[in-house]
């Protein structure tokens, strides 16, 4: 498994839509693609239920296929995203797609917490600035992680919390283990010191 994830200092984009409450890991990733321990190739399975027709094709009616909603990397969702079983091909499958950035007024834990780790931005927002955001798709936005500030088109910033380990982890492009293992001379002096001490 990779210990690295590519570092992300900004995410700047317009913004995709998707209005529904309670969007659960399963429609994110349906169940039958969790056989695969790959981070990538699941974008084409991203959301599969609701984004394609039964024959196949691109289903019209789903909001990220309009294409006002190509090419963003930036994802609005509504209320309570990513809720539902914990499963880290949720997030493989919308960093595949090509979303670095989900916002929402309420994000599942364990669904931001495999989002962070893996290098997928979760923003919790209030409800009025979610409401913005939700009535205005496809505004130009400009995260920057360093600060934790979005910057919105009038020039204006929407400030949002991010704990300091997740942030270190996205800026430098590491996950857990890669962070542990740039301990490794820490970690190694630490255990001389011990053997001498004992």
């Amino acid at each position: 498994m990779s210990t690295t994830t590519r570092p992300l200092t900004y995410v700047h984009s317009r913004t995709a839509v998707l209005r529904d409450e309670n969007i659960d890991t399963d429609r994110i990733i349906p169940a039958r693609f969790l056989t695969t321990t790959e981070r990538t190739g699941l974008g084409k399975h991203c959301f599969e239920d609701w984004r394609y027709a039964a024959d196949g094709s691109d289903n019209p009616a789903f909001a990220l296929n309009q294409p006002a909603a190509r090419g963003c990397s930036i994802l609005v969702a509504g209320h309570n995203f990513g809720c539902g079983s914990s499963r880290e091909h949720a997030p493989w499958a919308l960093l595949d797609y090509g979303i670095q950035a989900v916002i929402s007024s309420e994000i599942a834990d364990i669904f931001r917490g495999n989002s962070l780790k893996n290098g997928l931005l979760a923003i919790v927002l209030s409800t009025a600035e979610h409401r913005w955001l939700l009535d205005n798709p496809g505004v130009e936005l400009r995260i920057d992680i360093a600060s934790g500030t979005i910057r919105l088109p009038d020039g204006g910033n929407i400030h949002f919390d991010l704990e300091p380990f997740a942030r270190h982890c996205l800026l430098n492009g590491v996950d857990q283990m890669g962070f542990l293992l740039q301990q490794d001379d820490a970690i190694g002096a630490y255990e001389q010191r011990m053997e001498k001490a004992a």
